[in-house]
């Protein structure tokens, strides 16, 4: 940590930056930020930085306001986008009581505990998400809705096009903040695009995704476009999800695989499987946190509605990518519910603890589903025993009220906090009279 905090301390120098971005996240998953001088950076590594909790949303209740943020080194990065012109780093930081104590309402540390728990079992968590987002021309809109900046589809080459150019200024500043992507593309909506990040620890993941987005944001400012990470944002086009693959390491092996097993996937892979499809449910108000998060889960395309799993099935809620021969540390599974707007260290956390929860108790896989689930009709789904991811966000609050899972890796406070959160967005959702009502019902009756 010393060398670590020597580094940044040195950097700071030669490159002569002016100012030090600290960022957190709040509950909801909103990036919060800081500047202090380089002259301050010193004394923030030993004391921290303090503020009021309580104006950050769920951070900590008003009598126990006081919160110390402490930057982590080792994610010390200069941010392209500033230029030359008053260079600007930023790190993340873990915010403590004053007392010293991890607060237990914050984000990340959230995630480290259920990290830690992992390790305890052996385990370390990777992630590989792959990150959807839409841009649009505008951030306004008129009674058409939003308009994409163009109409390619799936992998278009559009020679010249805002997109394009996008995605390679994009792709270049996250190489430049040390994220490694893997892939980039036009995905299947007009003005939708993908970015794939290669895999790493889920904590490092975590941070990447928080930077991700700010990237995105950035760059679409820069081109002069909007970019949004709205799990719905147009009506009869597909949404945009967070397709996460996962898997456990037990030192340098690949605790999912196993040679000579179906699929390669081992007992461990399997329970963990288990674990994620039996608790699918109650961590749904995490991973699909908004009321427009159902209209993508339950708008067609490729978004799963159904708690299923299948080797390289599409249709699952779980899918066990296609194997690679000699390549037995690939072995993963994806989780294909999470959508680009989940806060990415509650989300995780939960996806974790609920395919830990699996191994702990020695969860049986049930059968594959080998069909096109959507094609089912639902009888046929009845009969297969396949239950259905909650239809909307009230649904998914009943859900997670009575989740024992859920309420012990979120702490009481976050718990709370999300229930009393959402309860509050469906009200104020449901009072609203939409255009889709005026239109099918004013002239009619």
């Amino acid at each position: 940590m010393d060398k670590q905090r020597d580094f940044v301390l040195r950097t700071i120098e030669e490159r002569g930056v002016k100012f030090v971005r600290l960022w957190f996240t709040d509950v909801l998953g909103t990036l919060k930020s800081v500047a202090i001088a380089p002259a301050e950076v010193e004394g923030a590594f030993g004391e921290g930085i303090g503020f009021d909790g309580s104006a950050i949303e769920g951070l900590t209740r008003s009598y126990e306001s006081d919160l110390l943020a402490f930057p982590d080194p080792s994610t010390f990065q200069i941010l392209p986008w500033r230029g030359e012109v008053d260079p600007t780093a930023r790190m993340f930081c873990d915010i403590t009581t004053p007392d010293g104590q991890p607060a237990s309402a914050e984000p990340r540390n959230v995630l480290k505990r259920t990290l830690a728990k992992a390790a305890d079992a052996g385990f370390t968590f990777y992630t590989h998400p792959e990150i959807e987002f839409y841009l649009l021309k505008s951030s306004r809109f008129g009674a058409e809705g939003p308009e994409p900046v163009d109409r390619a589809g799936y992998f278009d080459n559009v020679p010249g096009g805002t997109a394009h150019d996008f995605r390679r200024r994009a792709v270049r500043m996250l190489e430049d903040l040390g994220i490694s992507v893997e892939y980039s593309h036009h995905e299947v909506g007009p003005g939708q695009n993908e970015i794939d990040l290669r895999y790493a620890d889920a904590l490092t993941m975590a941070d990447n995704i928080m930077t991700f987005r700010t990237v995105v944001k950035e760059v679409a400012i820069e081109q002069g476009v909007h970019a949004t990470f709205m799990p719905k944002p147009l009506a009869g086009e597909p949404g945009s999800g967070m397709h996460t693959h996962m898997s456990l390491f037990e030192g340098d092996v690949n605790a999912f695989y196993e040679e000579g097993a179906q699929y390669q996937l081992s007992r461990t892979g399997r329970q963990f499987i288990a674990g994620l499809l039996k608790h699918a449910n109650e961590i749904a108000l995490v991973t699909n946190q908004f009321v427009n998060s159902y209209k993508r889960l339950w708008g067609g395309d490729e978004a799963p509605s159904y708690i299923t799993w299948g080797h390289n099935n599409r249709s699952a809620l779980i899918r066990v990518p296609l194997y690679k021969p000699g390549k037995g540390g690939s072995a993963r599974v994806e989780y294909r519910a999470i959508d680009s707007a989940a806060n990415p260290y509650l989300a995780y956390s939960l996806m974790l603890a609920a395919g830990l929860k699996g191994i702990e108790e020695e969860y049986e896989l049930g059968p594959e589903a080998e069909d096109n689930v959507w094609a089912l009709s639902s009888a046929e789904r009845r009969a297969l025993g396949y239950q259905s991811l909650p239809s909307s966000m009230y649904d998914a609050i009943k859900l997670m009220e009575d989740s024992e899972l859920v309420a012990e890796t979120l702490g009481e406070q976050i718990f709370s906090y999300v229930l009393a959160n959402k309860r509050r967005e469906y009200d104020a959702y449901r009072s609203q009279v939409t255009q889709y009502e005026l239109k099918s019902t004013l002239d009619v009756i």
